[in-house]
């Protein structure tokens, strides 16, 4: 089994809080890194709350939850019993031992408003992405597809780690499939199916670019901004999308003000671009944009809890594609698919505007080596060790 990088950081939240939230899209790996860290916990107990016999041991939760007072009790899947969150607050109010639940979901916008509503001060998130660089060359020493193999599968554990391209290809075709037709209508999504296929497919080539809704509603067949925006919503609540939202940074410049749009798994956006092989991934004329997504979500990963992540723009040309924001750093970072990468004038003036501590270009090199000063080149693996150390 491959070890997980937020292993230690969940094991220390349970030791300092009555309850944990754990979320991550379906497949990511919850349950398993969940698993592995309730096995040092004495008569830990596991539920799955999609499995009928699991919820019917809840049907009286304050009953119930007060005789496990001395056990750790892992929920999973706990956006399939919303109600569970008006039990789960007093009786962690009646014993507020650390290390008591550990919940698991698959959804962050339902989850997060029901905790905020009925958890607040009690509970700690947490977010599982998908297998890093990192988290794969630790777990397999001897890969020969390395990084490229991770870039074109993706981080989805299942995967990521399939025997064959073609065997990961057809799992995510499967894994999309069973997302649009059970998973969100299990959320209480009302969309058909085959609209939000439509919609994800649209997404999948707006990849890195600024969100149009307008434009995407068109061709829905004439969807209104907001019924386009609600879709994105939706995937963006289920962890499968992410909103990259511009740095207004007050530079006496006009600045883009329109988010991003950005599919969190290189995997599931190549399968619905109906790429298959590196060969073609290679060729496509979404790889640039891949290579961009792929990279922030490789930062993401990386990154503390509390850091936050924004993109720079300006009209007159200035950009930057990631902005890291920690404890009054600012990190700057371009994304480049070239092992001899050469920033645009627009990286070069947003530097100048913005003034970041530090500024990085990640690119498909082998090694890290200074591009100008403050400026340093890095392949992907550097970035857990640059990263780490804005946690210090």
């Amino acid at each position: 089994m491959i070890k997980r990088q937020l292993e230690p950081l969940l094991v220390e939240r349970l030791a300092e809080s009555p309850a944990v939230v754990l979320l991550g899209p379906r497949q990511v790996g919850k349950t398993t890194l969940a698993r592995a860290v309730a096995a040092h916990y004495p008569d830990a107990l596991f539920l799955d709350l999609e499995k009928a016999t699991d919820r019917a041991a809840l049907q009286r939760p304050e009953m119930f939850l007060a005789g496990q007072r001395n056990r750790l009790v892992v929920l999973d899947e706990v956006q399939a019993l919303p109600d569970l969150f008006m039990a789960l607050r007093p009786e962690i109010d009646a014993d507020r031992r650390p290390g008591r639940f550990l919940l698991l979901g698959s959804a962050s916008g339902a989850l997060l408003r029901q905790t905020a509503e009925s958890l607040a001060g009690r509970v700690a998130y947490l977010t599982l992405p998908g297998l890093t660089a990192w988290e794969m060359k630790a777990g397999m020493a001897t890969n020969p597809a390395g990084l490229q193999s991770l870039w074109l599968r993706g981080g989805l554990p299942p995967s990521a780690l399939a025997p064959d391209d073609r065997r990961s290809f057809n799992w995510r075709q499967d894994f999309i499939n069973t997302f649009l037709h059970r998973d969100l209508p299990g959320l209480g999504v009302r969309v058909p199916a085959e609209t939000l296929r439509r919609f994800w497919q649209m997404l999948a080539h707006a990849h890195g670019q600024l969100f149009n809704a307008s434009q995407l509603g068109m061709s829905l067949g004439g969807a209104s901004h907001a019924t386009t925006t609600r879709h994105l919503d939706t995937l963006t609540d289920a962890l499968v999308a992410r909103r990259l939202m511009p740095h207004l940074a007050n530079v006496g410049k006009r600045l883009v003000k329109s988010h991003k749009v950005y599919l969190r798994d290189s995997g599931l956006l190549h399968a619905l671009l109906g790429i298959e092989t590196a060969q073609a991934l290679q060729g496509h004329p979404m790889a640039g944009a891949s290579w961009e997504g792929f990279v922030i979500e490789q930062i993401a990963a990386a990154l503390p809890p509390q850091a936050t992540l924004s993109f720079y723009r300006t009209a007159a040309g200035a950009e930057l594609d990631l902005l890291v924001h920690h404890q009054g750093r600012l990190l700057a970072f371009e994304v480049k698919l070239s092992t001899a990468p050469k920033p645009t004038k627009g990286f070069w003036q947003a530097l100048q505007d913005l003034k970041p501590d530090a500024a990085y270009v990640v690119a498909p090199v082998v090694h890290r080596y200074p591009l100008a000063e403050g400026v340093e080149v890095l392949p992907v693996e550097a970035l857990q060790a640059v990263l780490g150390s804005i946690q210090t």
